[in-house]
């Protein structure tokens, strides 16, 4: 249900030369980082060589969010493309960004939405969506590390469905509702959630912890929290040349398990991390966060569940299903991060090894929501 609900666009439909060009250089982006010459590309055009007036005008959202998925790798491309960080980004690629955030409701730095959920397409249109049958719109560097680690995320989504649409329908029970309805729902939950963790334990079998920590992970990092960007980044007349703060891009920015929580009536104590946590929720698509929000507001299925031992039984499943995946992305954080973050990388590190591509102490916040899921379990 996060996924959109037609595939994402892998070409515009509008016809103009700032498209045309913005399409190339998205496409080219492999061999300019492999060849260093990225910074130099985005220098020498004309300050409106990346308009995007032709898409404001057809208003086509898919166009819009492919042109958003294209400049946020661009524009991470160039800062992030050199051996330390550039701390001004161009008009020329910063004014048509902004512009695109603006309409989409969300920070101009490249967020979960844009390199997950619109940033892939079916190999055979025909199929199902599949870790054998999805590929990337748009790459840094490329290879099948790269990729792998994306549509692995892709096909998370898509196997979450079903979950969230229970979680939905769940969330909508009372007391005048039957044991039978509650626990359809619930075991809709767990089945869909071994799907999903399933799909997150192939992460190893095409991506390896070297190349994520040295290839794929120095371009997703943002400008807030970040040691080497203590100063933030100046969008070139943009924010009247004020340097700007702004997350990484992170899993933390996927709705999955904000709206699975707010359904299963699962909390998470406040502090600096829950802060962090509800923060991130500024980085999605905003249809996505309404629907965390409401279905916070009006879940009270843990009260009613409270009240039946079967329920009771299935509930804990639900919730020790997400605590499996808390679990493996606690663990996949230790193996791809900090065993990694002790070998020397020759790309420079990109952002700091302490801290995730979100600018938290990643094994801390991991840590505390996999122990607070556990914990809330209810006791028989």
């Amino acid at each position: 249900m996060f996924l959109p609900k037609k595939d994402p666009l892998t070409n515009y439909k509008s016809s103009s030369k700032s498209l045309g060009r913005i399409f190339d250089i998205a496409n080219q982006l492999p061999k300019l980082l492999l060849t260093g010459r990225v910074q130099q590309t985005i220098d020498n055009l004309k300050i409106n060589d990346l308009s995007i007036k032709h898409l404001i005008k057809n208003n086509d959202i898919r166009e819009i969010k492919l042109a958003m998925v294209h400049l946020s790798f661009i524009s991470h491309a160039y800062i992030w493309g050199s051996k330390t960080p550039s701390k001004i980004l161009p008009e020329v690629v910063a004014k048509p960004w902004v512009n695109l955030s603006c309409i989409l409701e969300r920070p101009p730095i490249l967020s979960y939405a844009s390199y997950c959920l619109d940033n892939w397409y079916r190999i055979n249109p025909k199929e199902e969506i599949s870790l054998e049958n999805i590929g990337l719109i748009t790459n840094f560097l490329g290879g099948v590390d790269e990729d792998w680690f994306v549509t692995i995320h892709v096909c998370i989504e898509n196997a979450a469905t079903d979950a969230i649409h229970a979680a939905s329908q769940l969330s909508k029970l009372n007391e005048s509702d039957s044991i039978v309805t509650y626990s359809k729902y619930l075991k809709q939950i767990i089945k869909s959630l071994r799907q999903v963790n399933g799909i997150f334990s192939r992460m190893p079998e095409k991506c390896d912890p070297y190349v994520y920590y040295h290839r794929v992970r120095p371009f997703i990092f943002g400008t807030k929290d970040n040691p080497d960007l203590k100063k933030g980044l100046i969008y070139e007349n943009q924010y009247k040349n004020k340097p700007q703060f702004f997350r990484g891009e992170t899993g933390a920015q996927s709705s999955i398990i904000p709206y699975l929580d707010g359904a299963l009536g699962i909390y998470h104590t406040e502090d600096h991390l829950r802060h962090y946590l509800n923060e991130m929720r500024d980085y999605m698509p905003p249809d996505h966060r309404k629907m965390i929000e409401d279905v916070e507001l009006r879940s009270n299925a843990k009260h009613f569940i409270h009240q039946s031992k079967q329920l009771t039984n299935e509930y804990n499943k639900c919730l020790e299903e997400i605590r499996i995946f808390r679990a493996q992305h606690l663990e996949f954080a230790a193996t791809y991060i900090h065993k990694q973050s002790q070998i020397k990388n020759p790309f420079g590190r990109g952002g700091s090894t302490i801290t995730g591509t979100g600018g938290t102490p990643f094994m801390k916040y991991l840590k505390k929501h996999r122990d607070e899921t556990q914990k809330q379990k209810i006791k028989k």
